[in-house]
């Protein structure tokens, strides 16, 4: 066991010597993967709001979306078709249905289940202790690659360009990003997220206790869960999804689920 501990940290000490102060990647961490955030019903949306979802501009969603406790007047600038069910409506912006707590039963119940499970996987996601890498860059993460782990930050969270580096899929269980961030997530002006070494977009988990900005032409990468709002300002895109316990605004952005192999830019 003293051997195997001498050795993890000698290897540490190599890799932060190697890579240098200023180094633009991530110390290793943990070998043991995080287990992943489990979504539960909120896993079935693109978009999951509390009140309300406004789209300006040429909107692409691939997903469903969903929103409650509020009712469907609250889904603005989509040009709602109701299906002749009363149980979802269908927008030529999103590929996939559109739900809310006023629609029939069963709709309602299950957009209760799925804000219940929206605010379950907020807090297992802040719930995570004993972070792998606390307060990188001062929250400012520009052009670093990071590895799999769990990352905490005491304050807000920007960057125009960040990567996830995971292992070889040879090596094991898909790799997991948990991204707590105590502040604002701040995504700059044409910001690029890259994923690369089995890195997969459904396996990162961005936890903002604060809220969510994407600034114009943004590309993000992961699955957003907002405390407050998330804001996609023009020609902004997500391979994600955007769940957030307040609102979610949109103007001529593209978002694809996870589920859709799809890649919205590279």
């Amino acid at each position: 066991m003293l051997s195997h501990s001498v050795l993890s940290l000698g290897s540490l000490l190599l890799a932060l010597n190697f890579h240098g102060a200023d180094s633009a990647t991530t110390p290793l961490v943990d070998e043991n993967p995080r287990p992943v955030v489990l979504l539960g019903t909120a896993g079935d949306f693109a978009i999951l709001t509390k009140t309300g979802v406004t789209t300006t501009g040429v909107t692409d969603v691939t997903g469903d979306m969903g929103t409650s406790p509020i009712a469907a007047a609250a889904l603005t600038g989509f040009s709602l078709t109701i299906d002749s069910t009363n149980t979802f409506s269908l927008s030529t912006h999103v590929t996939g249905k559109l739900f809310a707590a006023s629609y029939t039963s069963p709709t309602p119940s299950k957009m209760t289940t799925a804000i219940s499970d929206l605010v379950t996987a907020c807090k297992d996601a802040a719930g995570r202790v004993n972070p792998d890498v606390l307060d990188l860059g001062a929250g400012t993460i520009d052009g670093l690659t990071l590895a799999p782990g769990l990352y905490k930050w005491g304050s807000s969270v920007d960057f125009t360009k960040l990567t996830f580096k995971g292992k070889d899929l040879a090596q094991g269980a898909d790799p997991v990003w948990i991204l707590q961030v105590t502040g604002d997530l701040i995504v700059g002006a044409g910001a690029i997220v890259t994923l690369t070494n089995g890195a997969l977009a459904k396996n990162i988990f961005w936890q903002v206790a604060g809220s969510t900005t994407l600034h114009t032409t943004a590309a993000m990468k992961g699955i957003i869960l907002c405390a407050k709002s998330i804001v996609f300002q023009t020609g902004s895109s997500l391979n994600g999804k955007a769940l957030a316990q307040t609102a979610v605004t949109l103007d001529a952005t593209t978002i694809k689920d996870v589920k859709d192999a799809t890649i919205v830019k590279v």
